[in-house]
């Protein structure tokens, strides 16, 4: 069966959120096998100083290297990555799983380790506009289940 892993930083404080990201695992269970790894967020003294927020990052991004299973494609969510439909990313499962399992990466409130997003064969957006990182986990867990549905020949998709 199919790993995808999702690597993110910092966690849920509201049930709300694990309770929806946890349907759609339930549902990815026909598929995969969906599994999350919280990395804790660095702690910021000054939110405004560009050089905190760059080390944050660059040691948020050696834990996240340490946590990346093999023989899995590394998948940054950034605002930068290409935004694809619901089929073209349903593709991209398709042929990206054929190398091994996916894992994706999701950052802080600050994003991602620039030198980490240039690791990652593959760089995704969900949309031009920003979303807090937490709801990026469900929308991620909602589109890898729309896109294996997809690959099923199954309707949800539409």
């Amino acid at each position: 069966m199919t790993s995808v892993v999702v690597i993110h930083v910092g966690d849920y404080k509201e049930s709300y959120f694990r309770e929806a990201e946890a349907e759609y695992r339930k549902r990815l269970s026909k598929y995969c096998t969906y599994k999350t790894v919280c990395i804790p967020e660095e702690r910021i003294a000054d939110e405004n100083n560009a050089s905190q927020i760059k080390k944050a990052l660059e040691k948020e991004a050696e834990k996240i290297r340490a946590a990346v299973p093999a023989h899995h494609t590394k998948i940054a969510l950034c605002v930068e990555g290409k935004q694809l439909s619901s089929e073209a990313f349903a593709r991209l499962i398709g042929e990206k799983t054929l190398d091994g399992g996916l894992c994706f990466v999701i950052g802080s409130s600050h994003g991602l380790d620039e030198t980490l997003k240039k690791e990652c064969p593959v760089r995704l957006s969900f949309s031009a506009m920003t979303f807090p990182h937490r709801i990026a986990r469900i929308l991620l867990a909602e589109q890898v289940y729309r896109g294996f549905s997809i690959l099923a020949g199954k309707s949800y998709h539409k």
